[in-house]
């Protein structure tokens, strides 16, 4: 191992020591937009016990509980394209009845502007130094966000954290609650059974592992002001524990979200979870009073209307089809059988390119 993989091994192994402290400093100290390193010990994210402000009434009728959605991605062709379709739906609803849905940014943390940045309210992140996302994209994400927190000027009291494969289907309210956030809890965020693993994050002298949610940072609304705490930490955390061997091989895809989860929990931010929040075609089936369809998963049928997944169907619809090219207008729609979010899903993905100028451009 060269030199300067030791230093950085030891740089993160501090780094994530000095998270585990609660040190007692002001509440309105700025944000840091720095990455972490022994050369800053001073101002490297401290944890700050949230306050219970039950005096604060986000929900008077003197003030409207907007929330700003904001959406990572980078300039690839199929981030860009799931923006665009994200985008325009967020267009259709943000006025609707029961809204309290305010600006919206999409954070490309490619460092450098790209060809739709009249289309999309963008906000320019850089990206992580060269190699240290090790391959996992996703790293960019909460260091993204930091950077957006520190430099935007962002109006609205609360965010609503949402990802470009996601495509509103009603109006959004404010779901959260004071000083509660609310999240849809996922099935495989299991922190219970990977507890031993996650005491290295959060110590025992934080609580119980059950003060972890079964959440990740999408979709989550949370106020703004617990998100600028937050933001750092889970920064650090998803970093140190992609250096550790154990979590790296334990959490895989998922291990940024698990980092959020640990680093809600740390400052004390619980979550309402929602299982209304969002539906996962084509596991289910019915949209019901959910607001939002994540299309994550692959969808394949065969000609009667019958799943085949895990065997590529007669007919089907995965976003991973289309990561080199946009998707064409007017996908062909599903089979007589397939299950209503199925074909809400392209329905709605058809119509957005349908009216998107430039489509495929």
């Amino acid at each position: 191992m060269g030199c300067g993989n030791v230093f950085y091994t030891l740089i993160i192994t501090f780094s994530v020591a000095l998270i585990t402290y609660n040190i007692l400093i002001s509440s309105n100290a700025p944000l840091k937009q720095e990455l972490p390193g022994p050369s800053r010990s001073s101002i490297v994210d401290p944890i700050i016990k949230m306050p219970v402000e039950r005096s604060r009434r986000y929900g008077s009728a003197e003030k409207k509980r907007l929330f700003h959605t904001a959406v990572t991605a980078s300039d690839s062709v199929y981030n860009t394209w799931q923006c665009r379709v994200m985008y325009y739906w967020f267009k259709q609803f943000k006025d609707g009845p029961n809204s309290n849905m305010g600006g919206f940014t999409r954070i490309l943390h490619s460092g450098k502007p790209d060809k739709y940045m009249d289309e999309i309210p963008t906000f320019i992140a850089q990206p992580l130094p060269a190699g240290m996302d090790q391959g996992y994209i996703v790293l960019n994400r909460p260091w993204a966000f930091v950077q957006w927190l520190q430099q935007a000027d962002i109006k609205e009291d609360y965010i609503l954290m949402a990802e470009p494969d996601h495509i509103i289907v009603k109006p959004i309210p404010n779901l959260a609650k004071e000083e509660l956030g609310v999240a849809f809890p996922f099935f495989y965020i299991e922190p219970k059974k990977y507890e031993s693993v996650l005491r290295k994050f959060f110590p025992e002298d934080k609580g119980p592992i059950t003060n972890i949610d079964p959440i990740g940072n999408s979709p989550v609304i949370v106020g703004k002001v617990s998100l600028k705490k937050i933001a750092p930490t889970w920064m650090n955390v998803s970093l140190a524990m992609k250096e550790d061997p154990e979590a790296d091989k334990a959490f895989g895809w998922v291990l940024e979200m698990y980092a959020y989860a640990i680093s809600s929990a740390l400052h004390g931010v619980g979550n309402i979870l929602y299982k209304d929040f969002m539906i996962q075609p084509p596991w289910d089936t019915e949209i019901g009073n959910k607001f939002i369809i994540h299309y994550t998963y692959g969808c394949d049928y065969d000609l009667k209307g019958r799943l085949t997944y895990g065997k590529i169907g007669e007919w089907r619809f995965d976003k991973r089809s289309f990561d080199s090219v946009a998707p064409p207008r007017s996908l062909p729609l599903p089979p007589p059988g397939v299950p209503q979010s199925v074909v809400t899903l392209v329905k709605m993905i058809n119509e957005a390119t349908s009216n998107i100028p430039n489509w495929g451009s």
